[in-house]
């Protein structure tokens, strides 16, 4: 039964998609700015129906206006999630770019393709900003990876310099935690890599087993944005959002640890 589910969502994924494609390319033609974000917001609500991820917030929303979300990151799914409320970019590793189908997805949402060593992310700093600077917002993993859902990884800091010392960007963290699978409480490492994309993990095997699952519940708690003074030094802004999304994760996922940075 479950491999026929999986099969059906599948399928009215595929449909979904192609659907909005085809108006996102058409909206494209005309418009970069925040009106092409209201397609991928609409196509992220429908994904997460098909998948039968229920998405649930805390906290208040920072006005997606030259705002720089930072959060955890354990899966693939995370984007959908995440973009289901948000309308805004992502920041991803270049190599996702050529990614099949997703890569192309990906490209449709605009989202800013980058190098993640830090000397690389430096020089590509001036186009993120700029994106800030025209009213965008973008959404940043600084974990540079996904987890295991069991722990937040150490952030690396580089892209935080597009925050110091900037008066008009608002900086604000948040965290993502499973809250539940199949309508049960998350209690092994087994249950979380249902959710969790991590490691060597091959993509279609995971989004296999995952569009078997009944039912997901995913909660994203949004933290008070960081202040942010002209003596701000990105690493201090990289510590105080990692310590904040930690406590956050810990306490809302419960089955969290604490990983020494």
């Amino acid at each position: 039964m479950r491999p026929l589910i999986a099969i059906l969502k599948l399928m009215l994924f595929a449909i979904w998609s192609f659907c909005m494609v085809s108006i996102q390319l058409v909206i494209l033609l005309f418009s970069r700015g925040k009106t092409a974000y209201l397609t991928p917001y609409i196509w992220h609500h429908g994904v997460c129906k098909i998948f039968r991820v229920t998405v649930t917030t805390s906290g208040e929303i920072a006005p997606p206006n030259a705002t720089l979300y930072i959060s955890n990151h354990m899966s693939w799914i995370d984007i959908p999630v995440i973009g289901s409320v948000l309308k805004a970019s992502f920041v991803a590793k270049r190599e996702v770019a050529s990614w099949p189908i997703f890569g192309f997805l990906s490209k449709l949402q605009q989202t800013a393709f980058i190098d993640r060593n830090r000397r690389s992310a430096l020089k590509e700093k001036d186009s993120l900003k700029n994106k800030l600077e025209a009213g965008k917002s973008l959404i940043l993993f600084p974990e540079g990876t996904s987890s295991d859902g069991s722990s937040v990884l150490p952030f690396k800091s580089s892209l935080f310099e597009l925050a110091k010392g900037e008066k008009d960007i608002t900086l604000q963290p948040f965290s993502i935690t499973i809250q539940g699978i199949n309508k049960q409480p998350v209690l092994t490492q087994k249950q979380r890599d249902l959710y969790a994309w991590h490691g060597d993990m091959d993509l279609a095997p995971h989004l296999w087993t995952f569009a078997q699952q009944k039912h997901i519940h995913i909660h994203l708690d949004f933290l008070s944005p960081l202040e942010i003074t002209p003596e701000s030094q990105r690493k201090e802004l990289s510590n105080h959002a990692y310590q904040l999304i930690l406590s956050s994760f810990t306490s809302h996922g419960k089955f969290g640890k604490i990983r020494n940075k």
